[in-house]
């Protein structure tokens, strides 16, 4: 297998508007870079509000024609799609290798739920649009129908760029909306121009899909241009909840509504009674997958004290023997984080909590452009990496006298993301789970888990909606109450 650096390239990544590859107004461009290799991988269309604003009214003029289009093309337009991206996996996984160190277990992670997506998304075309609903008028009936909302904006990360920007723009486009998409200057290709490819191959109109890509630090004025824009009806971001407060700040401002999915900071419980071979294996894969890069990830896990001693132990160990290095290396587990700026505030976070009284199990050390799987241990409350989410393989571990207690630590964070619990009792399991203040929890299972008709996203400080098929369209469509008479009514004027 080539090495990420250099067996993957994209020359030109444009912006995607109505149908047409184009680049920006400006003309800029900037480079694309792997994060293993920093060999620049492409020149990407650096966009600005401009672009944005033609890149929305060409879905606003595509939208009555792609809202009407019957149920049978649409469905045909995402199982072609689907098709064709399974005939692209291996290219599609060297691509998210090299653009956002994505190994190949992960890799997999996202074309499996990819292709999910899609395939579930090819019957939201037949489900039911509305209801009948009882009046106590006489002689009249009354109806809720669902309707697609129009133009909605999409903000997407770099992490799952493949599925994060799925995710955000197949549900909306499924119902009948039209998407202007913005994906992370981290991933201009896998998580936005690869999109546009696929769906036009599959024979989505031109317009019903729109991608505006910008440089680094240059993400505000698209998102500014998604917010003031009245044709844009709705917008969905996955990201941090710093962005995520300020983006809802803005949108309240224009009565636009939003989907926010933000922070975790994930707790992971074991209890006494677990099995410490299957938990330890557990909880490598739930703090460690994608180097610690998904907002899924563990980052605190609480042990209750009969199994401290030698659950640290085991877990430290086998954090350390995790393989480093190439992403496109199928044994690689931890490849490289996204970015210099990623590396260093590890570094920073890590060296903190160690000057404060923190123990380090396993890792702890910066090997650039990785960092170990790392294990802290005995980290105080006023460390900063204890205090919010931390992106990255890196996992606090802290012994507890009981899993109510655990549960107790874990709700007075601010975020509210995923959970999960590991015991021997099932049912004490879902009584830990009713108690836990998050969106998901998993028992006997980590936090790293997806599935396309799941009611998605978190509570808290880690934001608001829900992503997954099943329930998008409370999210993207208005409902209209409509009635109609089948005799004249008597007015009593």
């Amino acid at each position: 297998m080539v090495g990420a650096g250099s067996g993957w390239r994209r020359e030109k990544v444009g912006h995607f508007i109505g149908g047409e590859w184009t680049p920006a107004g400006s003309g800029r461009w900037y480079p694309n870079l792997s994060p293993w290799s920093g060999h620049v991988l492409g020149q990407v269309a650096a966009g600005d509000a401009e672009d944005a604003y033609r890149a929305i009214e060409a879905a606003h003029e595509a939208f009555a024609g792609w809202a009407a289009i019957p149920p049978s093309r649409r469905q045909q337009i995402f199982l072609g799609a689907a098709g064709i991206l399974e005939s692209r996996r291996e290219e599609i996984l060297h691509a998210l290798a090299a653009e956002t160190g994505c190994g190949r277990h992960f890799g997999d992670v996202q074309l499996g739920f990819t292709l999910k997506l899609l395939r579930q998304a090819a019957q939201l075309a037949y489900r039911p649009t509305g209801e009948l609903l009882p009046s106590d008028v006489e002689g009249t009936q009354a109806m809720a129908v669902r309707r697609p909302v129009g133009v909605v904006g999409a903000i997407a990360p770099w992490n799952a760029s493949l599925t994060l920007s799925g995710r955000a723009i197949v549900g909306p486009l499924a119902l009948g909306n039209t998407v202007v998409l913005k994906p992370s200057e981290e991933a201009p290709y896998t998580g936005g121009a690869l999109w546009a490819e696929i769906l036009q191959e599959a024979g989505l109109p031109p317009g019903a899909l729109n991608v505006v890509a910008h440089a680094p630090g240059e993400a505000g004025g698209i998102g500014d241009a998604m917010l003031a824009s009245p044709l844009v009806r709705r917008i969905n971001f996955t990201g941090s909840t710093p962005t995520g407060r300020r983006l809802a700040e803005k949108a309240g401002r224009h009565l636009k509504r939003v989907v926010l999915q933000l922070s975790g900071q994930n707790p992971l419980i074991i209890a006494r009674d677990a099995d410490v071979g299957y938990a330890v294996d557990a909880a490598a894969y739930g703090a460690f997958v994608h180097q610690g890069q998904v907002c899924m990830c563990a980052r605190r896990i609480y042990v209750e004290r009969p199994l401290a001693e030698e659950f640290g132990a085991r877990f430290a160990a086998k954090a350390a023997a995790l393989p480093a290095g190439d992403p496109s290396d199928p044994a690689t587990v931890v490849g490289p984080v996204i970015n210099e700026w990623a590396l260093a505030l590890l570094d920073r976070r890590v060296n903190e909590a160690v000057e404060l009284g923190a123990r380090v199990l396993a890792g702890g050390v910066p090997r650039p452009p990785c960092y170990p799987a790392t294990v802290l241990a005995g980290v105080p409350d006023e460390a900063e990496i204890a205090q919010g989410e931390t992106f990255g393989p890196v996992v606090i571990l802290e012994a507890v006298d009981s899993a109510e207690e655990a549960v107790a630590r874990a709700n007075a964070s601010d975020l509210g993301l995923a959970a999960s619990v590991i015991t021997g009792d099932t049912r004490r399991g879902l009584r830990l789970a009713a108690r836990l203040d998050a969106g998901i929890v998993h028992v006997n299972d980590q936090p790293v888990n997806d599935e396309p008709q799941m009611p998605f996203g978190g509570v808290k400080d880690t934001g608001w909606g829900r992503f997954g098929l099943g329930f998008a369209a409370e999210e993207f469509c208005d409902l209209q109450w409509v009635t109609v008479r089948d005799q004249d009514r008597a007015f009593p004027f």
